[in-house]
């Protein structure tokens, strides 16, 4: 019985030996940081958005995932509407280096208690892939 089994998966197995794998997928998660109460983009931000754009721009089938997050001071409100402009200026970025809008699903998350440092609940993932 053992043998017929082996037998038959044999070719099965060999056959998807020889098949050239797809490329493999694209998973990554860059991080943006803000200063407090500001939805703007300081030099080193906008620079790491052109090389996460660089790197959508070669893997133009992965999807790209925007959150955004503040500081847990404030309303509610300010804090839900300033998490969902960082993430548009970010996809603004995106978009303007050749990013199609379609690929970019904004996320914002609104207020997110300090971990180590208040700076970490001051920003955005942008995720691609994955």
């Amino acid at each position: 019985m053992r043998r017929r089994f082996l037998a038959a998966a044999l070719p099965m197995l060999a056959l998807a030996a020889c098949q050239t794998p797809g490329p493999a997928p694209v998973a990554s998660r860059s991080v943006v940081f803000f200063t407090a109460d500001s939805a703007a983009l300081d030099e080193n931000a906008a620079s790491l958005v052109s090389e996460v754009a660089e790197r959508a721009k070669a893997n133009p089938s992965a999807p790209v995932r925007i959150r955004g997050f503040t500081a847990p001071e404030g309303s509610a409100g300010f804090n839900r509407s300033l998490s969902e402009a960082r993430a548009r200026n970010v996809a603004d970025v995106l978009v303007a280096a050749g990013i199609d809008r379609s690929r970019i699903r904004i996320e914002p998350r609104g207020p997110v208690a300090f971990e180590m440092i208040p700076t970490e609940s001051r920003r955005v993932e942008i995720l691609l892939g994955g």
